[in-house]
């Protein structure tokens, strides 16, 4: 079966010609600035990002978020709509959230604000009802629909796994009736996804850094079973990665415990997240991150602990060092030094002191040698 035959040409991204004359006809930006960009709502996850604290994902890009379950990619990429909320720059933007999987049932505006409760939209809407992608076909139509209005979009895909295609209803019901009438069929590898997404995510990169608008993709971990030295993989196929600006994978690290009427209750999770592909520094990085059932991610919190832990600040027993802040608070423990600096108001200064460590690092990282070009 032929598919890309099977999947009808979509009027707005898939004009060879169109795409074509815009690309030959695309001027050079200019170096983009603090309005370009939403924070992920982690100053470390920023960081390994971009390599600046408040720097998030640029407009007119696509992202890759992959995940084990339960390791924070809602979380995480509802954050970033929270942020943008918070940004003039976003003002006209529309938060498209395509739960596809329908696994988000947290209070939106009690984790991300009233900006994004009011402005989160499904793709589509029929009698008032949501409509969210159940294809792989519908997720490119619906993005099409956005990209064909001149409203710039945030658009969330949650998840990829959760969409079928075409084509494996088409196999099913070929089993299906084989099955009836005692006859066999011949086997299907995967289920047409790979070859639909190498088919026309590239084409909507045009689009999206024409309108300014940003794609984020989730999709879900798998055991790998086959050859390799991988233990997890995914589904979607190599174009998911190969376009993506950024790649990113996350996973849980151990749960987040507290004692309540003499029993250790689990409050959260530690998550650690990996950019593996990016196309701003070309760098790897990891960086850990703690979410809280009852209050989303730690920013703060993450901050501390990454100062500790890369000896910028020391810790004895229970008390840690914290020689940058007010006299008279220069050691305390880690849930009263966070207590200070949110209650002072102090987090931007924490931020930057995390910034010109991280500096550091990449400084150490760096080989100190004549360049070979000038």
């Amino acid at each position: 079966m032929d598919l890309g035959a099977s999947f009808p040409q979509v009027h707005s991204i898939m004009n060879n010609d169109e795409l074509m004359r815009k690309l030959m006809t695309r001027r050079v930006t200019d170096t983009p600035s603090r309005d370009d960009f939403i924070s992920t709502g982690s100053t470390l996850l920023n960081l390994a990002c971009t390599g600046n604290w408040s720097r998030g994902f640029q407009k007119g890009y696509y992202y890759f978020l992959v995940g084990d379950s339960s390791s924070g990619k809602t979380f995480l990429t509802l954050t970033c709509l929270a942020e943008a909320a918070r940004k003039k720059s976003f003002e006209g933007y529309r938060f498209i959230y395509d739960n596809s999987e329908g696994g988000a049932h947290m209070g939106i505006q009690r984790f991300f604000g009233s900006g994004v409760a009011e402005r989160l939209e499904p793709p589509k809407e029929e009698d008032g009802e949501p409509i969210y992608s159940s294809t792989i076909e519908e997720f490119y139509y619906h993005l099409d629909d956005a990209l064909g209005q001149e409203t710039p979009f945030i658009y969330i895909l949650d998840s990829m796994d959760s969409l079928s295609s075409a084509y494996e209803h088409e196999k099913f019901e070929e089993h299906k009736t084989a099955h009836q009438k005692n006859k066999q069929t011949a086997g299907s590898y995967g289920d047409g996804k790979a070859k639909i997404n190498s088919s026309n995510i590239r084409r909507i990169l045009t689009p999206l850094k024409e309108s300014g608008s940003i794609l984020i993709v989730i999709n879900q971990t798998r055991d790998n079973l086959g050859f390799g030295f991988e233990k997890k993989t995914r589904s979607g196929g190599h174009a998911l990665k190969f376009y993506a600006t950024i790649e990113m994978w996350s996973s849980v690290k151990g749960r987040i415990k507290k004692t309540v009427k003499g029993k250790p209750r689990q409050i959260g999770t530690n998550c650690a997240v990996t950019v593996k592909k990016n196309r701003f520094t070309g760098r790897e990085r990891t960086i850990n991150l703690p979410i809280y059932f009852s209050y989303g991610i730690d920013d703060v919190g993450a901050c501390v602990d990454f100062l500790v832990d890369e000896k910028h600040w020391t810790k004895k027993g229970s008390k840690i060092s914290v020689p940058e802040f007010a006299s008279g608070f220069e050691s305390a423990t880690r849930d009263k030094v966070i207590a200070h600096i949110e209650e002072t108001k102090q987090q931007k200064k924490l931020r930057r002191i995390v910034q010109a460590v991280w500096n550091e690092i990449d400084e150490g990282c760096s080989l100190k040698r004549e360049p070979r070009y000038d």
